[in-house]
């Protein structure tokens, strides 16, 4: 079954988050994450729904601005380092954490926002890729949502060519190594689901 743009987004506009958006629209057109963040925001948007334990302003913001530390960083590098096979360990990666956590630090004292706030945002930025376990509700919800998008069209689409990898053999990667990384059990019932739509869609079964 297709997902409908219903179960996609659950807010698609959120006034509260409007300003960082704006403020972190300079720092989005590297890596793609122009069309990464977006969905990755609104997977977030249906965790923070189906956990409302969770902090839903932590949560948004630190996926709002995650992987705004790739701005930092040569476009080459990104695309030669941080796709390996050692990936999650490489240099590059470290790196956009950090320089996420130096940029995402005076964007968010810049709108206002409180000390602890910051604090947890920027602690989550810092480890959402290469530290193995969340260390709260809040990031492994970010951590899924910084995911989930590579299930849907638009992620296989983009991420394929990240990879080196037909559509059909990143979907395959997508359900060896990614699905069995997610934390919460509606994270994987959506990849589960968003898989099976995009291997439709793009005819996995034929090309």
């Amino acid at each position: 079954m297709m997902p409908t743009q219903e179960s996609l987004i659950v807010a698609s506009v959120d006034a509260d988050i409007a300003p960082v958006w704006r403020a972190a629209a300079a720092y989005m057109r590297a890596r793609k994450n122009d069309i990464h963040v977006p969905i990755s925001y609104a997977f977030a948007r249906r965790l923070i729904a189906a956990y409302p334990e969770a902090d839903a302003l932590v949560v948004s913001l630190a996926i709002v601005l995650h992987d705004i530390g790739w701005h930092a960083i040569d476009e080459g590098r990104i695309l030669n380092e941080a796709f390996g096979p050692d990936m999650m360990e490489s240099d590059v990666r470290i790196l956009h954490e950090k320089e996420g956590v130096r940029l995402a630090k005076p964007l968010l004292r810049g709108l206002g926002y409180e000390a602890a706030v910051i604090e947890e945002v920027c602690k989550i930025i810092d480890g959402h890729d290469t530290r193995p376990d969340p260390i709260s509700l809040n990031d492994s919800l970010v951590k899924d949502a910084d995911k989930l998008w590579r299930f849907t069209p638009a992620g296989v689409a983009v991420a394929c060519d990240w990879f080196r990898k037909t559509p059909t053999e990143y979907m395959a990667r997508l359900e060896a190594k990614v699905l069995p990384a997610l934390f919460r059990c509606h994270s994987r019932n959506w990849a589960l689901e968003d898989l099976a739509a995009s291997r439709a869609l793009l005819q996995a079964d034929l090309i």
